[in-house]
């Protein structure tokens, strides 16, 4: 039993963070991929998935019953074992013509038993390690999770992806150059003939090669062209093919316009009736450009069906390697029986300890630069040169990001919590905050210089960024498993700093796209770094043992 009690928390770190940053990430942010090819509209599927992050944010009401019943262990296993069927669940349902109510019932399913097993998991994680050991491998488990978020953002969208392109009909590929005002000669949908083919059906495009008049204030107000799009045969009766219109290459600088939704359905009524697509070009472009698109009519809920459940199997193998390999520490138990004297006593532990005043605050502020970095740090990256961004292709961002960003996250995440257990949080916990903040300072440059695409310094940037990310977050996590320190309901407690660190980030986040549209890039990176400012403050007032993430000395 002993061998089982301090297994090395190598085995089991890693694959608990891992876990527990795929539900959340997928819910909060895959499904809207998911949806908008499922031909939802954005503002239904914006609304109810903004709902369901209401588990992560009220998890504290919760956490006191999970703190109360049972192991943190037993939480962890059997939400894990749950989370792994309910993705398969998932993926099972998308087929269905009444997809949409049943998956999006299935995703509260799977937010509630993720926010469960957040609370959980970071329970058993302290009452696993002790100060020392938390202390170290606190970088490791945020590393995890930002991998976690990673693999749902990317590669199992990419999975679909693929799906999509190798089923359903052969994907087509149109290029859209811009020219003039004056040389622009719109196409006529008249000229469109389409004579049934006796083939399996497949996408027409007209024209074959498509001009847009580019921009130009004061002398003439065109900026779009259309593109017409139809199918050579009928699909079989009762079958619709679903055909979506996406830029692969080229200039950001002719898109889609933002009337156009690029997803249309063909069924064997209307497959030669052609649809029209307008094409924009950015008001700020003055000369030529070409930009290349794809049409995919791939089996949408095929692909989602596939890579979810495909997902369920992995998190149900980790679950199992889990069960396993978790460690059986000596929980503390208590005979109280769940009711208001618990709650009262939790929020009352947790709000009535020393230095709470400044520790709100940190909660609450430390990550107010960050928050609104994160949103608008990827469109700035991909957004074209003309509107002030830098251009990356979608490749060329995930190459960023997938290799030096990911080394440079990690570096950054097992640095902090190495430096945290040797000298203890209090003497560093300044210098992290700063590394958290002073990426801001390389997107400025970026913005006011604008260095070409894959370029070195934009590799430099990136790492940056990433680096301090992992260095300086390190210091948020463990100031919060300080506050909570030896607490009776340490669980319950840690749920309630988890849920600030979620209202930190929500609220700034949601206010990050309008002050980017009154600021501009590089005048809102400046703004960042004035957010920086309260949470570097508050750090003077807390309240922190010199000791705490030391290893302690035996005897």
């Amino acid at each position: 039993m002993s061998q089982r009690k301090q297994r090395s928390p190598w085995a089991w770190v890693p694959t608990l963070y891992f876990f527990q940053g795929i539900p959340y990430s997928i819910v909060m942010t895959t499904s809207g991929l998911i949806y908008k090819t499922m031909g939802i509209s954005i503002a239904s599927f914006a609304f109810w998935t903004s709902v369901l992050y209401l588990p992560w944010a009220i998890k504290p009401l919760w956490s006191p019953y999970i703190d109360v019943v049972s192991t943190k262990r037993n939480w962890v296993v059997w939400t894990q074992l749950l989370l792994g069927l309910a993705f398969i669940a998932a993926g099972a349902v998308m087929p269905l013509s009444f997809f949409y109510p049943l998956s999006l019932l299935v995703f509260a399913f799977i937010a509630i038993s993720s926010a469960s097993h957040d609370i959980a998991a970071d329970g058993f994680y302290m009452y696993a390690l002790d100060q020392h050991q938390q202390s170290f491998f606190v970088g490791i488990r945020s590393t995890f999770y930002r991998f976690a978020m990673l693999t749902a953002l990317g590669l199992v969208p990419v999975l679909a992806g693929t799906i999509q392109k190798n089923t359903g009909l052969d994907p087509v590929t149109f290029s859209a150059r811009s020219v003039p005002h004056e040389q622009y000669v719109p196409f006529d949908p008249a000229d469109i003939k389409i004579e049934e083919s006796q083939e399996k059906p497949a996408v027409l495009i007209f024209p074959s090669e498509l001009t847009v008049p580019v921009y130009q204030q004061g002398v003439s107000a065109l900026d779009s062209a259309v593109v017409y799009i139809a199918l050579s045969a009928p699909p079989e009766e009762g079958e619709t093919v679903v055909v979506n219109l996406s830029r692969e290459t080229g200039s950001k600088d002719i898109d889609l316009s933002r009337t156009t939704t690029g997803r249309f359905e063909f069924d064997s009524n209307n497959w030669n009736k052609p649809v029209a697509a307008a094409l924009k070009v950015n008001h700020n472009l003055t000369g030529e450009t070409t930009t290349q698109f794809l049409i995919t009519a791939g089996n949408i809920a095929f692909s989602w069906t596939a890579s979810l459940i495909i997902l369920g199997l992995v998190l149900l193998a980790i679950a199992i390697y889990n069960k396993i390999m978790m460690p059986y520490p000596d929980e503390k138990k208590t005979d109280e029986r769940m009711g208001w004297k618990v709650y009262k006593d939790v929020f009352v532990s947790f709000f009535s300890k020393p230095g709470v005043v400044p520790a709100m605050v940190f909660f609450l502020f430390y990550r107010l630069g960050e928050s609104q970095l994160l949103k608008v740090a990827t469109p700035f990256l991909v957004d074209s040169r003309s509107a002030g961004g830098i251009g990356l292709t979608s490749a060329q961002y995930g190459i960023i990001y997938g290799t030096v960003g990911m080394l440079s996250l990690t570096v950054g995440g097992i640095l902090g919590g190495i430096l945290a257990a040797r000298v203890g949080l209090k003497k560093v916990i300044f210098i992290m905050a700063l590394w958290l903040n002073l990426p801001s300072v390389v997107y400025i440059y970026l913005a006011h210089f604008q260095p070409m695409p894959g370029s070195l310094p934009v590799y430099l940037s990136v790492a940056f960024e990433q680096f301090g990310y992992g260095y300086g977050f390190t210091a948020y996590m463990l100031y919060m498993l300080h506050y909570v320190g030896e607490s009776k309901y340490k669980t319950a407690e840690y749920a309630i700093g988890t849920s600030l660190m979620a209202l930190g980030m929500m609220l700034p986040g949601m206010i990050s796209g309008a002050m980017k549209e009154l600021l501009g890039y590089e005048n809102f990176f400046i703004y960042i770094i004035i957010c920086s400012i309260p949470g570097l403050l508050a750090i003077k007032f807390l309240k922190i043992d010199p000791s705490f993430g030391i290893k302690k000395q035996e005897g």
